[in-house]
């Protein structure tokens, strides 16, 4: 019996996984191969690891085209920058030596740039990158005399990069620009905005942007404007408008001339050159005609009326006759009346698809413009939610009866 037992255990022994000699060995082989490929995926990791920092002509992704600097290059690639971008926009600015990559990247650091921000303006501005370092310092002390901070200044930078890195022979033009919108008093603001989006005003001699200035401040004198208002009306006219000051100052003459033969008193034409943000100095004599010939004849008004169509709706007067024509027919396709549009002429300031979609969207809520008035349908699209708004609301709200008594708990 002791032997029988003696054997069992012999047998069993030799039958347990863990100390079986070829199930040990397997067992060995999988802690072998465990570590190995635990060492391949560390020397993986190291590798990839490794792969920034490797050589330029060794980055798939940035290999060079001919002729270009292999440092910026580099130096756009570290920063995010879409290189395929500029070179396809811009790769003449990848061929230009000296480039300053890193020091935009740095003043635009140092200014409280954001690293997104930075490749942003490089990708749609690489020029900036041949902007020479104190050049660039120049401009930073320039804009910051009008500029209130500079988390304001980058955001200007952001939205108008080659207002920003200018060439350096404009700087005494710049300089004297805005010491002579200062001297006019001027908001600061206003001058930024001015330098922001019309650049060209301020690269030019001080004298032109001066001859401009005082012919828009002759005319709001003569047409009757009030010298207490004179600040303000030239703020409006210049934010609305930057690019007034790059007019001829002769345009602006003829074409009041024109207008006050036409019948405008002063007093309207004083509106008339308020309400179109300085575009009358973008029209002539021979385009007005036309237009108002055409919507004259179109409208079948007298001359009285035409003038106040205008008033009311100024663009009317720059409008090509093409525009006109094509927004009259859509208009007048939808069931609009002629006597409709000259009471609300300013829907003649819509593109007839603008037109066609709010008319639809007014009709899923019962409106039907043929027979409702179209101030509805004029103005920006924030004007038309809000009276969208309010066409929904009041169909929406119950009716209040006053001889109903009242629900109370009880």
């Amino acid at each position: 019996m002791s032997r029988t037992r003696t054997d069992s255990r012999r047998r069993n022994r030799f039958h347990n996984k863990t100390s079986h000699p070829l199930t040990a060995a397997k067992g060995d082989q999988h802690r072998d191969l465990a570590s190995m490929l635990r060492l391949i995926a560390t020397s993986l990791c190291l590798r990839c690891q490794r792969v920034t920092a490797l050589p330029l002509n060794l980055r798939p992704c940035v290999t060079l085209s001919s002729g270009e600097n292999q440092q910026t290059v580099e130096a756009l690639y570290d920063l995010s920058v879409d290189i395929q971008k500029v070179r396809k926009l811009k790769g003449w600015v990848l061929h230009q030596s000296p480039a300053y990559t890193k020091e935009v990247a740095d003043l635009l650091k140092d200014m409280g740039a954001s690293g997104p921000i930075i490749s942003r303006i490089l990708a749609v501005y690489p020029e900036a990158v041949l902007c020479q370092p104190e050049q660039m310092q120049a401009q930073r002390e320039l804009w910051m005399t009008v500029c209130p901070n500079q988390k304001e200044l980058v955001g200007i930078i952001e939205k108008f990069p080659a207002s920003f890195f200018i060439s350096s022979s404009h700087h005494d033009s710049q300089r004297n620009n805005i010491a002579y919108f200062q001297s006019l008093n001027l908001n600061k603001r206003i001058i930024t905005k001015l330098m922001a989006s019309a650049p060209q005003s301020f690269s030019r001699p001080v004298e032109q942007n001066k001859v401009m200035v005082h012919t828009l401040q002759q005319a709001y004198r003569e047409l009757g404007g009030e010298e207490a208002n004179m600040k303000i009306w030239l703020q409006k006219l210049l934010s609305q408008n930057p690019f007034v000051l790059l007019k001829p100052p002769e345009v602006l003459r003829q074409n009041l001339l024109f207008l006050r033969d036409r019948g405008f008193t002063t007093a309207e034409l004083l509106r008339l050159l308020s309400k179109l943000r300085g575009f009358v100095t973008e029209l002539n004599p021979n385009s007005m005609r036309r237009t108002l010939a055409y919507s004259q004849d179109t409208m079948g008004c007298s001359e009285s009326e035409l003038r106040d169509i205008v008033l009311n709706c100024p663009a009317l007067l720059y409008y090509p006759e093409a525009i006109l024509a094509e927004r009259f027919e859509g208009l007048l396709r939808a069931g609009v009346s002629m006597s409709q549009i000259m009471e609300t002429p300013t829907v003649l300031e819509l593109t007839t698809q603008i037109v066609n979609y709010r008319i639809q969207r007014l009709k899923m809520h019962g409106y039907d413009v043929r027979t409702g008035s179209l101030e509805v349908l004029s103005g920006t699209k924030k004007d038309f939610e809000m009276s969208y708004g309010k066409l929904q609301l009041r169909r929406e709200r119950p009716l209040f009866n006053p001889v109903a008594p009242l629900k109370v708990d009880d």
